[in-house]
């Protein structure tokens, strides 16, 4: 992501991020199960401003491979499927939020923004997108872990915010509607991937009001 958005490459190369193919199912999502099929959809959605997704194979989290292989079992390339697109486990509620969230905020809409966070684990990954006025402050933190609860301190950059450090501010999870209280540069994040492997955070310089707020 770095050679995409800060080299020469991002002159001329506008990257689209598939989550999964027809032809490729990935061992993370043969392993994770639901929880990585939901990781590798925020990651795609966020990271790119263009991203998309095999579907309904992806929607139901099917994760049936060849034996040894990473491809799926009864391919969709050699045989028509009827899928029950409301089968048990789908998370197309979680594909409607995510494109409601990168409709509704401005600095998702492109790629070059992109800059990582210090997160002290690396089974979590953190990355911030912003618009160029600083009016609209998205942080996404994602655990790479489909099949444990991860946790660490985040490092946002408030001099670049301009937020002073002695000063709370909010952030507003636009995935699960949580929202928090954070004061400094380290704030502490944990993540259940059976809960929900993603934080798509919404940063406020000030408070809003202190209701519906918790102090993390």
């Amino acid at each position: 992501m770095t050679e995409l958005t800060q080299t020469g490459v991002a002159e001329f190369f506008r990257p689209h991020f598939w989550p999964n193919t027809p032809d490729i199912l990935a061992e993370h999502l043969q392993e994770g199960g639901r929880p990585a099929f939901m990781a590798r959809l925020v990651l795609a959605a966020t990271l790119s401003s263009n991203y998309g997704v095999y579907g309904p194979a992806y929607e139901l989290c099917v994760n049936k491979p060849l034996p040894g292989r990473e491809e799926y079992a009864d391919s969709e390339k050699y045989e028509i499927k009827d899928w029950d697109l409301e089968a048990p486990g789908n998370i197309r509620d979680l594909i409607a939020r995510v494109n409601r969230v990168r409709r509704d905020n401005k600095a998702l809409r492109t790629t070059r923004n992109l800059s990582f966070c210090g997160i002290a684990n690396d089974r979590l990954i953190a990355y911030m997108k912003t618009t160029d006025d600083l009016k609209n402050v998205i942080i996404v933190v994602v655990n790479l872990d489909a099949l444990h609860t991860q946790a660490g301190w985040l490092e946002v950059p408030l001099a670049r915010l301009g937020i002073d450090a002695h000063q709370p501010y909010a952030v507003h999870d636009l995935l699960s509607g949580a929202k928090y209280v954070w004061q400094g540069a380290r704030n502490y994040v944990e993540l259940d991937p059976q809960a929900a492997p993603a934080h798509i955070l919404r940063l406020h310089r000030r408070l809003h009001g202190e209701e519906g707020m918790q102090k993390s």
